[in-house]
């Protein structure tokens, strides 16, 4: 079992540099972070040999260097002791998946980039709001969030009866759409999620890696 400390690569609004943290944080991995600003145009040329996409976020452990979320968070719930973060049987294996496939491929642009980017970040660093982003980033919203009420898991958690990667995928993305009032106001719609939600979101991972939204503009 590998003991030294993991590199993190990452970005302080990126939801998926949060999740890795937030797999840290549950298996209880020391971390020493290094941030990265994926938008910066003066990035660090070194960082490309890291993550030759130039993206967020990526860890190195020795001399071993990974990128891509799900492998990484994969990659820290194998090769570190503590509890187990992936489900015992292979149905409840494959769910933990799906949920976090469909967050990826369905949830994070409406979630977050259209809803929350528009409605919360825009305002919190005094940029202009696009109205009819949000409300598409809304419409489509609600699709995501109905499978994911469909399929969530009658325990509390969304794909298991314990916290899983699922649960660490979704967590930011959930975060960042209930911190606009319409986000907030959907949601209310769906009673498993909102069951899910109460069950994570005052757990120490949650609450520890929690982004504090300022501009930093004079």
């Amino acid at each position: 079992m590998l003991k030294k400390n993991v590199e993190l690569f990452s970005f302080k609004y990126s939801v998926y540099s949060r999740i890795v943290r937030i797999v840290m944080l549950e298996k209880g991995i020391a971390l020493e972070t290094h941030e990265i600003n994926p938008f910066a145009e003066d990035a660090s040329a070194n960082y490309i040999d890291i993550h030759p996409f130039n993206r967020v976020p990526a860890i190195r452990h020795g001399d071993f260097t990974l990128y891509e979320t799900g492998a990484i968070t994969q990659y820290l719930d194998e090769a570190f002791e503590g509890p187990s973060l992936q489900p015992e049987t292979v149905v409840k294996r494959a769910r933990m998946r799906q949920v976090i496939s469909i967050v990826d491929s369905y949830g994070y642009w409406p979630l977050v980039r259209k809803v929350f980017s528009e409605r919360v970040f825009n305002r919190a660093f005094r940029e202009t709001t696009n109205e009819a982003v949000v409300s598409e980033g809304l419409e489509e919203s609600a699709p995501v969030l109905a499978i994911l009420e469909n399929l969530a898991s009658d325990s509390g958690y969304i794909a298991a009866t314990s916290y899983s990667l699922a649960d660490a995928h979704l967590v930011p993305m959930i975060d960042y759409f209930l911190m606009a009032p319409e986000g907030t106001n959907m949601f209310q719609s769906y009673p498993k999620l909102v069951r899910w939600w109460n069950c994570v979101k005052e757990r120490p991972s949650t609450i520890a890696t929690r982004p504090f939204l300022t501009s930093e503009k004079p």
